[in-house]
């Protein structure tokens, strides 16, 4: 993928931003079909709705456990030395899928591993990466260059919901049993994780502790972030009600729709939220960050409640297509701010102290939705959702619109 980035990053970017948008991409691609094989595997294995949101808790909840680590002791160590980790992780992650299926190890796997449920990285890999990223650009840039970070989960994730069509296919083509394909993508996962290694091990920056400019805990941005990071946990505690694993099987549940279709679906969504990535620079430069952020996340919100009261499959498909066109615009504006009011020696904790609250909110939710789900197929897990979204929309313009980034001002 280096090849094909080098063309569209802005200028007085550095080299690193290639090589973290590389890693990226294979991660999001990855993640792109064990987000909808993760709710299917389960179900062959006899597993029902509560299940399935219980161990998408797991893998949330864990997630945040271990980013908050990376996030408050980056300084201390080696990023690469994370980043190691942190891929050790990702692989067994993916064999631990494979080779285990009773629940309680697939619940221990899912709690301490890189497992994504959701279109979003909540992983460990997010803070180390993002403090990466914030070095490579110059400040006038860094919008653009998160943008295209965001923009690659997006567009390569997409791609990979549409390779959950592949235990099907070997199944059909009777080259594998319908588990064992399954279970074969989730080896492909782990094994993914080598390549991603080989990938950070030529970061330049890979061999220092966090920043060049001393980094250190937070300090001055404490009250900032802490403010932003508890805006940010209401934000995905409504949005575990609709992580994409949980997405699928509501789809499952009320229109009885296939892998195949569900996957085309992701994939549809997944390109028009890629693609709401290249018009977020523009539009935080014309209107500013925290505007962004929000005027282009409250239509998308509406669009969530109103899905589940759509009489058919092809109304349900538009409303999430509309809200994909415009919930993730957000993404590069909220990352580029957050490293924007900060320090420098402070991005990293700033990055994973608000990143972990939204891990842990979005934990817990997911066990809520799958419990409404075993209840009805209304889809009421949307409509809380987008309420809750809404909530944060406007307490977020409230209380940062004044707040404004150094190149705003």
């Amino acid at each position: 993928m280096s090849w094909f980035t080098s063309w569209w990053l802005p200028p007085g970017i550095s080299p690193d931003a290639r090589l973290i948008l590389t890693a990226r991409g294979i991660r999001a691609f990855t993640d792109g079909y064990v987000a909808l094989l993760l709710p299917y595997y389960l179900t062959l294995l006899g597993y029902g709705a509560l299940e399935v949101g219980i161990i998408a808790t797991a893998t949330l909840l864990g997630s945040g456990l271990l980013t908050l680590l990376a996030g408050l002791f980056a300084y201390r160590f080696r990023l690469h030395a994370l980043l190691t980790a942190a891929c050790v992780l990702m692989l067994i992650s993916g064999l631990g899928f494979a080779l285990f299926t009773d629940f309680w190890p697939l619940l221990l796997i899912a709690a301490i591993g890189t497992l994504n449920p959701s279109t979003s990285d909540v992983s460990v890999f997010l803070p180390i990466e993002q403090t990466i990223l914030s070095h490579a650009a110059p400040a006038e840039q860094r919008t653009v260059l998160f943008s295209r970070y965001s923009l690659v989960a997006h567009l390569v994730g997409a791609l990979g919901a549409l390779a959950a069509v592949v235990p099907g296919m070997l199944a059909q083509w009777q080259i594998l049993e319908l588990k064992g394909a399954v279970q074969i993508m989730f080896v492909a996962y782990g094994l993914s994780a080598l390549v991603v290694l080989a990938v950070y091990r030529r970061l330049a920056s890979a061999g220092s502790r966090g920043d060049e400019s001393r980094p250190a805990p937070l300090g001055p941005s404490r009250r900032v972030v802490y403010r932003l990071a508890a805006l940010f946990s209401l934000d995905a505690f409504g949005g575990g009600f609709a992580v994409q694993s949980l997405l699928a099987l509501w789809l499952f549940l009320r229109f009885d729709v296939s892998v195949e279709m569900a996957g085309t679906i992701f994939f549809w969504t997944g390109i028009l939220a890629a693609a709401s990535f290249l018009a977020a620079p523009a539009i935080a430069r014309r209107i500013g960050l925290v505007n962004t952020m929000v005027f282009t996340h409250l239509p998308a919100n509406i669009f969530c409640v109103l899905v589940p009261f759509m009489p058919s499959l092809a109304l349900a498909v538009l409303f999430l297509l509309l809200r994909a066109a415009l919930s993730s615009m957000d993404v590069p504006a909220r990352s580029s701010y957050v490293m924007a009011v900060v320090s420098p020696p402070e991005r990293p904790a700033a990055a994973g102290m608000t990143a972990v609250p939204r891990s842990l909110a979005a934990a817990v939710s997911p066990a809520f939705a799958g419990y409404l789900l075993t209840l009805s197929s209304f889809g009421w897990p949307l409509v809380i959702c987008g309420a809750l979204k809404i909530v944060y929309d406007l307490t977020l313009l409230g209380m940062f619109r004044k707040v404004k980034p150094p190149e705003e001002q």
